[in-house]
């Protein structure tokens, strides 16, 4: 890699990195988890970057290469650790936390798919294509996911909230 593409790479990390971790993390709902990933898919990036940085939505293509590693790391482990209330870290927050730690929750709820339609769609701000493009599926189908994902999220969140007519 050439001394330019290096310094092009450097600039796309530091602009790119922070949204892309909150979009694995949103599809996750692991930190630690989420960092790695990101990471992994950074390394990806710049190991191929002359194609990447070509990419129509390169941010798109770490977040959907973090998330496919993901699937990779799942696949090759197929089994599932129970969660312990009493070591959740939410019993204990502060409000905002906790409310973090319900966001948290309530993504972590939701279906594999509306959670990358969520990240994508959401936490990165791509438009319905190019969020259909980096999954590998129709635009029709981001929008049926994200509207099932927001509804789901919102009846999670705010469960006794009353349904306000649309005017």
């Amino acid at each position: 890699m050439d001394h330019d593409s290096e310094e092009d790479f450097a600039d796309f990390y530091r602009t790119a990195r922070d949204g892309c971790l909150r979009a694995v993390y949103a599809a996750c709902g692991d930190r630690a988890l989420a960092e790695d990933l990101t990471g992994e898919a950074f390394a990806r990036a710049y190991a191929s970057w002359g194609k990447v940085s070509r990419h129509p939505a390169p941010r798109a293509w770490v977040v959907r290469t973090a998330l496919n590693t993901h699937v990779s790391w799942w696949r090759r482990r197929r089994r599932e650790v129970a969660w312990d209330e009493a070591l959740d870290p939410a019993q204990d927050a502060q409000p905002g936390e906790r409310l973090d730690a319900q966001v948290t929750a309530a993504l972590r709820a939701l279906p594999r798919r509306q959670r990358e339609v969520v990240a994508l769609r959401i936490f990165l701000d791509l438009d319905t294509g190019t969020t259909a493009r980096a999954l590998g599926i129709a635009p029709g189908t981001v929008t049926a996911h994200l509207s099932r994902a927001t509804a789901a999220l919102r009846e999670s969140l705010a469960p006794n909230r009353e349904q306000e007519p649309v005017s």
